[in-house]
């Protein structure tokens, strides 16, 4: 009897303190995700380098097409005023991390295609909590894939500083590389298309020591709030996005697609 009582004493401390130690996971891993609702692609880089003066209307610019990104941070977007406005394509933040998807995606990423737009999905990267292969399978699965529909835009890869801690997310130069080519070699596995990276160039320069092994391979999406591009990371000869503003007259961010709607077309549908 004793001998019973002993084993389902020692069962019930054991059920109590697994239950603890998955409380303690699911805390640390609301701890890793803490403000992801809120971050965008390029909320750390107007946080760190700032906006420097006003930009250019891209739209001016004659070959150049606008489009914007959006996150939960938007909400509900009315899309047909997007059309309107200029709009031509849209980036939405379907993932961070492997962790977090935002509620608002799956509203936005078809309501956007509903109003005749181009869009596409882009991945918060978060090299802190998950490998560059885990986050791109994570990606894939929450509405990050492609489609060769000509309407859909191959998947963002965000690399941008970290929202919290070391800006490099405690990764050298070389093992920051080697994670990003992970993600973009599982990606393009998955997809049949490698990932748009999207950066800024002060952040490519500390965190991949300007890594030059992407331009051939990978389309840049570049951060860059100024009245000019300024230089690009190495390896990359141009821009295939700028992302120029913060704010405008389309919800979220501002982007300017290097071209006409016949190579965004063609981007879609490579």
């Amino acid at each position: 009897m004793k001998k019973r009582n002993s084993l389902v004493c020692f069962g019930l401390a054991a059920t109590v303190v697994g239950s603890l130690l998955s409380a303690g996971h699911a805390a640390a891993a609301d701890d890793d995700y803490e403000g992801a609702a809120e971050r965008n692609a390029g909320s750390q880089i107007a946080r760190v380098e700032g906006v420097d003066g006003t930009p250019k209307d891209a739209v001016a610019e004659g070959a150049n097409v606008l489009g914007h990104d959006v996150s939960s941070w938007q909400g509900k977007v009315d899309w047909k005023a997007s059309a309107s406005a200029g709009a031509k394509f849209v980036y939405v933040k379907a993932t961070e991390g492997t962790g977090y998807r935002s509620d608002t995606f799956n509203d936005q990423y078809d309501g956007a295609y509903d109003a005749g737009l181009i869009r596409g999905a882009y991945h918060f990267a978060r090299p802190d909590v998950s490998g560059g292969a885990e986050q791109a399978r994570y990606f894939v699965e929450n509405g990050g894939g492609w489609s060769a529909d000509g309407r859909t835009l191959p998947g963002a890869l965000d690399m941008e500083y970290s929202p919290k801690g070391d800006a490099c997310y405690g990764k050298s130069p070389s093992a920051m590389v080697a994670w990003i080519k992970d993600f973009s070699r599982s990606y393009a596995a998955a997809t049949g298309r490698a990932p748009v990276i999207y950066t800024s160039t002060g952040w490519w320069k500390k965190c991949t020591g300007d890594s030059p092994d992407f331009g051939t391979t990978n389309p840049l999406w570049l951060a860059r709030y100024a009245p000019e591009i300024g230089p690009l990371p190495s390896g990359w000869q141009a821009q295939t996005i700028w992302q120029f503003s913060d704010s405008g007259k389309l919800p979220g961010d501002q982007n300017s697609f290097n071209g006409g709607n016949a190579q965004l077309s063609k981007l879609a549908g490579e």
